[in-house]
């Protein structure tokens, strides 16, 4: 059978894009197949990201903040963040919210198939499972088929363990999250700790780091444990939930167009934000010109606008600034944070800026350091 759509991968994009379908009249009536080789049951992820007006999941946001702190041991500040809010979503609640609106459609089928290839042909593309072939006019893919090649040589990862922890007596203040703490030890990399409280007794506490290699299981912990205890002065306290995750902070091109209709989504179509591992709001953005693009009959295998690739030229001069040593990460988004209004930091780690801020904020850092890497950068061919 071919299908209109075929989503390769249930995850957030592609979960992300079957909302944004569903909710375009001109489209929500295709035939559309989702394939995964698991079913999105449990709540294996949180996201975090911020945004100026109510988005299309504000439904099913978990908790919310209009004030962060940053410290750092040389700088500490709550920050306003003016027009923006951040956000939390929690994963279940997230895929429970899409899978229900996805059951009102007949048109749109799940199937539990592991992936094995995706292949195109005259006017469509194949997918080719352990059990089936399906062939759509688009496939839009979240998998790691078509990713570039992870080395040390070319990317940092950032890996993280995550704890919900609920304690007996109010010791948070929910409506004050911490954005970064700095100042924990820097042995391992770029290291820095969230504390996001979703009430008085219950907070995400993570721990967050930039190297070339994740660490073994009981550093996180022991991590983790020791700044609840010495950090934030807790002792009694139970663990509800853990998660833990990597993201590729690459200087590989990461294809959204790889062959002929198939588009890559999310992490695979170079979504997630290289210098800082956010993915949630990028995939929506991303999603919704898919659908608008859709809708109106226009061309879909486009690779990066002039607009994002300035922003990925950013990321890529970071990356470079941190993997070559030339500045330890704590010390560039404190100077970041210490010269810059958050309003206007957070445009610009969301690919909103103005121009005008892009330069002001470039200019709060060493100049040396970042000029070198950002000129080896405009050189590289992809």
């Amino acid at each position: 059978m071919k299908y209109d759509f075929i989503i390769a991968g249930s995850g957030c994009a592609g979960l992300s894009l079957l909302y944004h379908l569903l909710q375009e009249p001109a489209l929500q009536n295709k035939s559309i197949l989702v394939l995964d080789k698991e079913q999105k049951n449990s709540n294996d992820r949180t996201w975090c990201f911020w945004e100026k007006k109510p988005g299309p999941f504000e439904a099913i946001v978990h908790a919310k903040w209009n004030t962060l702190e940053f410290l750092s041991t040389n700088y500490k500040a709550q920050l306003d963040l003016a027009a923006y809010t951040y956000k939390m979503i929690q994963g279940i609640d997230f895929y429970e919210y899409v899978l229900k609106l996805a059951k009102e459609f007949p048109n749109v089928s799940f199937l539990k198939e592991p992936i094995l290839s995706i292949t195109t042909a005259k006017n469509s593309a194949i997918v080719t499972t352990e059990e089936n072939t399906y062939t759509g006019t688009y496939v839009f893919n979240s998998t790691a088929i078509f990713n570039p090649k992870i080395t040390e040589e070319n990317s940092l990862l950032q890996h993280f363990k995550g704890w919900i922890i609920e304690t007996k007596e109010p010791v948070f203040d929910p409506e004050i999250g911490r954005l970064m703490d700095f100042s924990v030890s820097q042995d391992n990399g770029t290291t820095f700790m969230y504390v996001l409280p979703t009430s008085k007794t219950t907070a995400l506490i993570e721990y967050t780091l930039f190297s070339k290699k994740i660490l073994a299981k009981e550093k996180y912990t022991s991590a983790i444990e020791k700044y609840i205890k010495e950090d934030l002065n807790i002792n009694d306290y139970t663990i509800s939930h853990e998660e833990f995750g990597v993201i590729p902070m690459s200087l590989a091109k990461f294809r959204k167009n790889p062959i002929k209709n198939v588009i890559n989504i999310g992490t695979a179509g170079g979504f997630t934000k290289a210098s800082t591992g956010y993915t949630f709001q990028f995939i929506q953005k991303d999603v919704a010109e898919i659908v608008k693009n859709l809708k109106a009959g226009n061309n879909i295998n486009t690779e990066s606008a002039l607009k994002k690739q300035r922003y990925a030229w950013y990321d890529r001069t970071l990356i470079d600034v941190l993997m070559t040593g030339k500045l330890p990460g704590r010390q560039v988004f404190s100077m970041i944070f210490n010269k810059n209004e958050p309003e206007k930091i957070l445009a610009f780690l969301a690919n909103e800026s103005k121009f005008i801020d892009d330069i002001a904020i470039m200019s709060s850092l060493p100049i040396a350091a970042f000029l070198t890497s950002g000129i080896k950068q405009l050189l590289v061919k992809n």
